[in-house]
């Protein structure tokens, strides 16, 4: 029995070796300087990935209209390619994907005191912000419009976010409509701190974590702009649940919120993320329900920002691994997800796998 005993703790800890040696646990975790461009880096061959299937990954990047492909692995970069004369000095728009900026930024403010997520939006914006009676626009919270679930109108004027263009379709709570009601999100954090957008933005999200990049106006969108790098310290940040090296920049309790299912209408939505592994989800503009995996290819435990036009930031704990591809649409233009996303997995897949 004494030698049973002996031999199964010896098979535990060479497994759990073995286990570290797949998955490099999160203490050994790198965060890249906030200035410079310094940035450590890991071969794929040390990661024992399948090395003759990146090139066939990069092809299909390229053939795809891609800008820039980037893989993290505990923060250290894998591989990083450039396409059509894009480089890694060279801005690119985020589209939607930048979304989860705006509600980072919401959650960083409620820690600082500014805000709670249950504020009716009128508190902030005081009334008629909206063309819905005063009754209506109170049932709308800083949370209805973090998860998609003011029950304003999603059809009818596109982009516009104007109060003439933000007209009642049900009652706040009870439909999961998308919609671009970030940029009255953007509002509330500058009313709430008494500060420009860009500027609460700044000093207490990009700056601490080393961001390049710009908000800009497109029609009446607001809009970031920024390096791959940049984005992939944002998605190192989302993957460390609110953690840059040691300082806690976004509350963790939050972060995990806001990258979970948040409410039971859209299964595949956190706070302005978009949550895979779901046996259900929504899409934007319709009310249909699809049954499976929001991308069957992709890991169960990702989270993502997903832009118009492809602009992804893929988040994936188990793997210790955030990437990046920016670029131009690569089936035809589309809002959020196309079939793109799934083989682009597959073929992810057959190098890390």
């Amino acid at each position: 029995m004494k030698n049973l005993i002996v031999a199964t703790i010896i098979f535990v800890l060479l497994a759990c070796d073995k286990n570290e040696d797949q998955n490099p646990p999160s203490q050994n975790a790198y965060f890249p300087p906030t200035s410079g461009s310094t940035w450590e880096t890991t071969t794929p061959s040390q990661l024992g990935w399948n090395t003759s299937q990146i090139q066939p990954l990069l092809d299909f990047l390229d053939q795809k209209n891609s800008k820039s492909f980037l893989i993290l692995v505990n923060g250290r970069i894998v591989i990083e390619s450039y396409f059509n004369e894009h480089t890694a000095a060279t801005p690119w728009y985020w589209a939607s994907a930048g979304k989860t900026l705006t509600a980072t930024a919401v959650g960083i403010a409620q820690q600082q005191g500014l805000l709670h997520l249950e504020d009716p939006v009128s508190t902030h914006l005081g009334s008629g912000w909206s063309s819905l009676t005063p009754q209506q626009e109170n049932q709308i919270t800083i949370r209805h419009l973090l998860t998609m679930t003011s029950g304003l109108d999603d059809q009818s004027h596109g982009e516009c976010v104007l109060p003439e263009c933000l007209e009642y379709s049900a009652n706040a709570g009870t439909p999961w409509a998308y919609s671009n009601v970030y940029v009255l999100l953007q509002k509330i954090v500058a009313q709430a701190s008494g500060q420009s957008w860009e500027s609460f933005f700044n000093t207490n999200l990009k700056n601490k974590i080393g961001m390049s990049g710009t908000w800009m106006q497109m029609n009446a969108l607001s809009v970031y702009f920024s390096t791959t790098r940049s984005m992939a310290r944002f998605g190192l940040l989302a993957l460390r649940q609110g953690e840059w090296q040691d300082q806690a920049v976004v509350p963790q309790g939050y972060m995990e919120q806001a990258t979970s299912v948040s409410q039971n209408l859209n299964n595949a939505y956190g706070y302005l993320w978009w949550i895979n592994g779901q046996e259900n989800y929504h899409l934007p503009q319709t009310q249909l329900e699809f049954q499976g995996s929001l991308i069957p290819n992709g890991p169960s435990d990702m989270y993502m920002a997903l832009g118009k036009n492809d602009q992804k930031i893929y988040v994936i704990p188990s793997r210790n691994m955030v990437v990046i591809r920016m670029g131009e649409s690569a089936e035809g233009t589309n809002f959020t997800l196309s079939k793109f996303d799934d083989v682009l997995w597959q073929k992810i897949n057959a190098v890390i796998n």
